[in-house]
Parts: structure tokens; C-alpha cells; sequence
């Protein structure tokens, strides 16, 4: 997690069953499968399980398939969609890793300006809270007098903006702060979530400035060249496009039933053992007791924690899990 101003604002996941060629930043050899002119662009094979890389073609390139090509990731994937990559030069060989992503610390370290890292129980805490915020369709910004709805459909970002009351603060006259502070949390919500594509955001009021909505649209999205904007329409809706970066968490944390995977219960269960055996010192052993769906997954990860760390699978138990102390 990347906090700034007390704010969560990166949530970064990364499991050890990844496949290590499609996480972004990584750079492989890979074959031309197919080439889709269509789609304008080309499936690659990246020496690992379907689905293939898509690759964009831009005007002037030539590629033909079995051609061997040098590639990055530049999207991981999403929506059972395989990673989107940029063309870096030609290949030779088989399809293989040749560089692998840059790492969670290494991408904190470049996220938090050279900011120490911090673990431990602190760290725990923040990651089960940080998730239960990037899995949330927006909150209540009672300081900033702002309420924030922030929801993806398959088509786009849907965003509103909405006054709250404020101590002190006039929502009635003040709609330009409140379209101010809610960009800034919508961007970082957005980014917390992992979420790109065009992003519709309904602003407070009407009669809007277009320049100075613009100009606040900036500030809190970024500098990045791939963000573009577009003006206030005459609906008070502001219209931009983010790029694509990383697989968006709900991908990530829930299953398609839209409720938490095996896997990330089995995680976050084991998580807080991990935590509590942090905080008490004195157990001789803790025993997280779960249901037995994920029981298996969690005894073979609490199993790195040490011999104070026991699960036992319990059938009275069918979705959360406690521990009891030895």
C-alpha cells in the first residue's frame, strides 16, 4: 500500500501463482500467433499458458505471424483478457522471460519517493483496511462536505459527486471546492482500485467553469501523457480516458460470484493470524480455526509462520474464521 495525507492511494497485489510474464513491466521473447487487422493488433505467445499477449500495431509496423518480437507489459490482464504489451524490438529464440517485473518493494520504493518501507503489524492492519476500502463504491468525505460514488460498468467509470454537510462550509455556494475535493478523492479512488478507461464524472451543480473543472481535473489525475481530458458538457458531466496498468482488485480479491475467492479468503484468514501472533507474544501457539474449503490453503501458507502458527479445519464455520489461543 502507498498512503499519502493519511490517504490510502496504490494498493499493489502480487501472489506467487502470478504468471511472472504477464505482470506489468516484465519483458519477454514471444512468437506472433496471430495478427488481427481488425483489431489492429497481434496475439503473442509469451512462452506461457493462454490467454495470449495482445500487442497494438501502429502505422508502419510489419509483423507476420511465427515472427519472434521482443515485448513489455504495459496492462496486465483483465476481464479473462491477456496482458497488453509494447513492442520493444525484434526476438530471437523461444518464448521466454527475460526480465522480470519490477517487484513490490521496488515498486513502493519508486511509488513513495524513496520513503522507508514499513511491515509488521502496522502494515497488516493497513492492507485489510486498505482492501475494504478499494472494494467499496465510494464513501463519505463528511470533513470536505462531499459524497463520492465511485462505479465501474463494462462501458466506463461512473462517478458522482454529491454534497455532504460540512461544519462550517455552505454546499449550496461552495460547489466549486466540492467538485475540487471530490476529483481528488475520485482519482485516488480510482487509482486504489486499479481501475482505467473512460471515466464520466457528474459534477455538483451547473454553470460550471470549464477551464477551472479542467484544470482541477488535471491536478488530481496527474500528469501522465496517456490521461486525456475532455470539457464539461452542457449536462455538467466531465468526460476523461486513464490507460490501463495493473489487473483491477476485484479481479483480483473476489470470485465471479462477486464474494472473496478460496484464495484470497484462505490469504486474508491467514493474515490475521499472521497479525495476531504479531501482537501476542505470550501464546505458546494460536490456532486459526476455518472452513474446510480453505482450510487446505490456509494450513500450507500459516505453515511459514513457525510452529506457534496451527490451522484446524472446522465444519461449524462456513465463511469467516477465529483464532483461539494456546
Amino acid at each position: 500500500m502507498v498512503v499519502r495525507d493519511g490517504r490510502f492511494d496504490r494498493l499493489l497485489i502480487q501472489r506467487e501463482d502470478d504468471v511472472p510474464q504477464h505482470r506489468l513491466g516484465a519483458c519477454s521473447v514471444g512468437r506472433i500467433a496471430a495478427v488481427d487487422p481488425a483489431l489492429r493488433g497481434a496475439f503473442v505467445d509469451l512462452g506461457a499458458a493462454e490467454p495470449f499477449g495482445f500487442l497494438p500495431l501502429r502505422k508502419g509496423d510489419r509483423v507476420e505471424t511465427g515472427r519472434k518480437v521482443e515485448v513489455e507489459v504495459a496492462a496486465e490482464p483483465r476481464e479473462h483478457k491477456g496482458p497488453t504489451l509494447r513492442l520493444t524490438g525484434a526476438g530471437e529464440g523461444e518464448p521466454r522471460l527475460l526480465k522480470p517485473a519490477p517487484t513490490v518493494a521496488e515498486m513502493l520504493a519508486t511509488l513513495g519517493n524513496g520513503a522507508e518501507a514499513r511491515t509488521g503489524a502496522a502494515a497488516i492492519r493497513a492492507a485489510l483496511e486498505a482492501e475494504e476500502e478499494a472494494l467499496a463504491p465510494g464513501g463519505l468525505f463528511a470533513h470536505l462536505g462531499v459524497r463520492l460514488a465511485v462505479e465501474r460498468t463494462r462501458a466506463l467509470v461512473a462517478v458522482d459527486i454529491d454534497h455532504a454537510a460540512a461544519a462550517g462550509r455552505d454546499g449550496r455556494r461552495d460547489k466549486g471546492r466540492a467538485n475540487r475535493d471530490g476529483l481528488m478523492q475520485a482519482a485516488r479512488m480510482i487509482r486504489l482500485k486499479g481501475w482505467g478507461g473512460l471515466v464520466a464524472v457528474d459534477l455538483v451543480g451547473a454553470g460550471h467553469d470549464g477551464a477551472a473543472m479542467l484544470a482541477a481535473a488535471r491536478a488530481a489525475f496527474g500528469t501522465d501523457p496517456e490521461v486525456a481530458f475532455g470539457p464539461v458538457n452542457r449536462f455538467g458531466v466531465l468526460m476523461l480516458s486513464l490507460p490501463w496498468r495493473i489487473t483491477p482488485v476485484e479481479e483480483r480479491l473476489l470470485g465471479p460470484d462477486g464474494r472473496p475467492a478460496p484464495e484470497t479468503r484462505a490469504i486474508d484468514a491467514v493474515r490475521r493470524l499472521r497479525l495476531a501472533l504479531a501482537e501476542n507474544t505470550a501464546a505458546p501457539y494460536l490456532t486459526l480455526r476455518c472452513p474446510p474449503s480453505i482450510a487446505a490453503r490456509a494450513e500450507t501458507l500459516a505453515a511459514r509462520l513457525g510452529p506457534r502458527a496451527r490451522v484446524k479445519a472446522d465444519s461449524t464455520l462456513s465463511v469467516g474464521a477465529d483464532i483461539d489461543e494456546g
